[in-house]
C-alpha cells in the first residue's frame, strides 16, 4: 500500500525549517517519528535533529548520526511510534530529492523530507517517498502530500 500523505505538526514544521536556515548554507537533518496508518497515510509525532556526520562538503550532502538513530530505535522499541522518515535541507537547491538522494535511499519505506533554503530562507517542505517498480527496483522518487496540522494528530 503506498501512503498518499503525509501529516506534521506546525510546530514541528516550524522547527525543522528553523533549523535549515541556521545551517545555511550546510544541510541540517534529523529524524521523523511518528506512525504509518492502516491507510498507507504517515503522522509525524516527533522531529529529532541530528548532527550532519556526513563526509566530506556539508552543503550538498547529509548523513544523520548512526548513534542518534540507534538510541531512538532502543527508545521506541516495539511501541507504536517508529523512525518513519528524515529531514534534510537543501540549501540553493529545489525541495525536490536530488540523484545523490537516490543513491542513499537504502529503505524505501521512508519519507523523505526535504527543505529548500533559498537565500537563507527556508521554503515549504516537501514529501517523497521511493518509487519502486513491479520489480520492486528503486525507480526515483514520488512526492507525497504534506499537511500541516496545528497540533499533533492522536
Amino acid at each position: 500500500m503506498s501512503p498518499a500523505s503525509i501529516q506534521v505538526p506546525d510546530a514541528l514544521v516550524a522547527r525543522m525549517s528553523d533549523a535549515a536556515e541556521d545551517a545555511y548554507p550546510e544541510e541540517c537533518c534529523g529524524l521523523l517519528i511518528g506512525r504509518r496508518q492502516e491507510t498507507g497515510d504517515f503522522t509525524v509525532t516527533e522531529a529529532v535533529p541530528s548532527p550532519n556526520v556526513a563526509g566530506g562538503d556539508h552543503a550538498d550532502s547529509f548523513e544523520v548520526s548512526p548513534q542518534l538513530r540507534f538510541n531512538l530505535m532502543r527508545r521506541l522499541g516495539d511501541g507504536p511510534e517508529q523512525i518513519i522518515g528524515h529531514y534534510h535541507s537543501h540549501p540553493g537547491h529545489p525541495g525536490e530529492p536530488s540523484a545523490r538522494d537516490l543513491e542513499m535511499a537504502f529503505e524505501p519505506d521512508m519519507v523523505w523530507l526535504i527543505i529548500a533554503v533559498e537565500n537563507g530562507l527556508a521554503q515549504p517542505p516537501r514529501a517523497h517517498i521511493v518509487d519502486t517498480d513491479t520489480a520492486g527496483q528503486a525507480g526515483g522518487f514520488r512526492e507525497i502530500e504534506l499537511h500541516a496540522s496545528p497540533q499533533p494528530t492522536p
